[in-house]
């Protein structure tokens, strides 16, 4: 005899569609490790099929929402962080076997830690982001100032397509690695050196 219960309550437990492709991602990023806490995959190698579109938004404030619940486990999304895809505009979760399509608002990571660093000499900016992401500011990671929902904000460009927000506390601190300066229309700007390379931001 069939316990019609039991049944019914292991057909509830079944991962289903949005759940059961972040499942298979998160398991794929865990056998995958290397040991490396943020080693990034070799995203650029990886032709997977396009697998649809999941219920996954990154919000402009840097929050991930899931069926419209919080991810709050951080490990979770500093798994997720690490196969961040753009294409064509989109986002993308990627694998070597799939490739999912997220929303996200703005950008889906945030600067939040900057310092400067000592090379050879030289003097240059450090960023790290909220999932120990760790740029170092030069032609190819340039910082710039975007606008989004009507306020300018600054940027800087981690890799594949993929900016980070720079967070304000981080950004104040970062203005006092440079120099205030003013144009000929008296607008403020800043002036940025990392190394060789250098940048001026206006809002």
């Amino acid at each position: 005899m069939v316990n019609q219960n039991n049944s019914t309550s292991a057909a509830q437990e079944q991962p289903k569609g949005d759940d059961k492709n972040l499942m298979s991602i998160a398991q794929y990023l865990k056998d995958a490790q290397l040991g490396h806490k943020r080693s990034i995959p070799p995203l650029a190698q990886w032709q997977p099929k396009h697998c649809g579109k999941m219920d996954l938004t990154v919000k402009a404030n840097g929050e991930w929402w899931h069926q419209g619940q919080l991810i709050k486990r951080e490990a979770l999304l500093d798994l997720f962080s690490k196969v961040l895809w753009k294409e064509d505009g989109k986002f993308y979760l990627k694998t070597p076997v799939e490739q999912i399509e997220i929303d996200v608002e703005d950008e889906p990571l945030l600067v939040n830690q900057a310092d400067q660093i000592y090379h050879n000499g030289k003097k240059y900016l450090q960023l790290t982001t909220s999932h120990q992401d760790v740029i170092i500011v030069d032609e190819q990671h340039p910082i710039f100032m975007r606008e989004y929902a009507g306020n300018m904000r600054p940027y800087v460009h981690v890799r594949f397509g993929i900016n980070a927000l720079i967070q304000r506390s981080t950004f104040f601190h970062l203005i006092e690695y440079g120099e205030l300066l003013e144009n000929a229309r008296g607008d403020a700007i800043l002036s940025l050196q990392s190394g060789d390379f250098y940048l001026q931001l206006s809002a």
